[in-house]
């Protein structure tokens, strides 16, 4: 049995539908991430999980209850916001047990637990400090720490690392999954960040318009998109109408294709069919923009040397992988 399931929720604000018939399962232990664009309505379906946000309609199970009906604080649920949201005027250590201190949990126990999480969140050495102390990335910890010393039954993020730099980023990130490895703990993730989605989740639920219009494993999404917008959501596929595609691949086609970038190679071996217009430094890719038959495309070379870099205006032999030719609705 799932331990989340979502069933037919529904959510209207000021007569306009946020999303109409969200179905979703999520099992005990998964690292789920809702991906989509700004608006698409994940960061709402994260709130009406977290009773934030009333539903209009449908039912949120949560370990087989029926959570729709509970206030938030009933609910077991950890939530980690964009914002730190920690009070300015109590210490790391006071921030972090408040959410045990609501649940009246006596003092000695309190404070194992707290310093328990602050080591577990690489923090203990700053129990004492203020916000206005740390860095971004320490009051993002202190954020996570709070959620997690009241054991939550589950645990929400929305956007929790969208305001940090990147190379912090990149270790919040990696440090997030390895805790919630290390706890087990169910958790739903919201980003619009694709490398955040691809890199941490087990399964990725792709949203767009109050929809969930794809979900699966990253590979699958990635390799195998549904439509038209997954693939332009995901990765940076070339988008063929059927005509570019005959013209491109000279055979018959009477779909439409996505090609990824990367499946594309050039050579300075062979008929010289391609001819580039553009290229970036993409620090380990080179991004080509390339003309092929009367059909533009992006090409993403891995960047190995000075010497294997095309000039603009070159004419090179360019080959795709059968393999990676994708028919999207």
């Amino acid at each position: 049995m799932s331990y989340v399931s979502v069933q037919h929720l529904q959510k209207t604000y000021a007569g306009t539908p946020v999303f109409s018939d969200i179905n979703c399962q999520i099992g005990k232990g998964e690292f789920v991430t809702l991906l989509g664009p700004s608006g698409c309505g994940k960061s709402t379906l994260l709130r009406c999980i977290a009773g934030l946000t009333p539903v209009d309609a449908g039912q949120i199970l949560l370990d087989g209850q029926d959570i729709v009906p509970l206030n938030p604080q009933k609910r077991g649920i950890g939530m980690v916001f964009q914002s730190y949201a920690l009070f300015p005027n109590m210490t790391v250590e006071q921030n972090v047990a408040f959410g045990l201190r609501m649940q009246k949990v006596n003092a000695e126990d309190s404070r194992q637990r707290v310093l328990e999480i602050l080591r577990l969140v690489e923090l203990h050495d700053f129990a004492g400090r203020y916000p206005h102390q740390l860095s971004g990335g320490q009051c993002q910890r202190v954020a996570l720490a709070r959620s997690l010393v009241t054991r939550p039954r589950l645990l929400l993020l929305d956007e929790p690392l969208s305001a940090l730099d990147a190379r912090i980023r990149k270790h919040l990130r990696e440090q997030i999954r390895q805790i919630q490895r290390e706890l087990g703990l169910t958790t739903i993730f919201v980003t619009h960040d694709q490398e955040e989605a691809l890199t941490m989740s087990d399964r990725i639920f792709l949203m767009n318009q109050g929809k969930i219009v794809q979900s699966g494993d990253a590979e699958t999404l990635y390799t195998a998109p549904v439509d038209v917008f997954a693939a332009g959501f995901i990765g940076n596929y070339n988008l063929l109408d059927a005509d570019s595609a005959t013209r491109l691949l000279q055979r018959p086609v009477s779909a439409r294709i996505a090609i990824r970038p990367e499946a594309i190679e050039l050579s300075r071996n062979g008929e010289p069919d391609a001819l580039i217009r553009s290229h970036s430094l993409l620090g380990n890719v080179i991004r080509y923009r390339v003309e092929a038959r009367g059909v533009e495309l992006v090409v993403d070379v891995l960047n190995r040397s000075a010497a294997d870099l095309h000039p603009d205006g070159a004419r090179l032999s360019l080959s795709i992988d059968p393999s990676a030719l994708c028919e999207v609705a």
